[in-house]
């Protein structure tokens, strides 16, 4: 039951991040007078979706659901463009593009070993690119719980 309470409240939370990243994503706030000033606006609502689409990505994988996999990928590549945008360069292409390949290769091969060790390549990826812009308190890792309990992972029977 308190993992339930639990994971129930980090659901609130998620959906409340998103609600408010979209909101706020629209109406393009001017960033606080108080606000760091090497985190472009948008960034924190980005890397909130990269996190839950981080764990998304692990737990399919995790029950073979490749296509589900697949897409939860491509969404987390789309994230990566767009985190690049605000930074400029490559900055992120540099610390996750060779993960990011390596985890489709495994998606496509259904290679749940590989996908394994890619995605613990894409994770010490993320950390790196978080020290690198001096974040080292931000530390992304396997997910130990699965807070989605409305979404099943595992593949669907044709």
């Amino acid at each position: 039951m308190r993992r339930l309470f639990f994971a129930a409240m980090f659901l609130g939370a998620m959906v409340a991040a998103t609600l408010f990243g979209a909101a706020a994503s629209a109406q393009n706030p001017p960033v606080p007078a108080d606000a760091p000033a090497n985190i472009p606006a948008g960034l924190t609502e980005i890397m909130i979706l990269q996190q839950m689409r981080h764990i998304k990505l692990w737990f399919a994988g995790q029950a073979g659901n490749w296509p589900l996999a697949d897409y939860e990928l491509g969404e987390l590549s789309d994230g990566f463009d767009d985190v690049n945008k605000l930074l400029g360069g490559d900055t992120v292409d540099d610390m996750v593009g060779a993960p990011i390949k390596a985890l489709q290769k495994a998606i496509e091969g259904k290679n749940r070993a590989a996908f394994m060790t890619a995605f613990d390549s894409l994770s010490a990826g993320c950390n790196t690119c978080h020290h690198s812009l001096d974040h080292p308190f931000i530390v992304i890792e396997r997910p130990a719980v699965q807070p989605y309990s409305d979404q099943s992972f595992e593949p669907q029977k044709k």
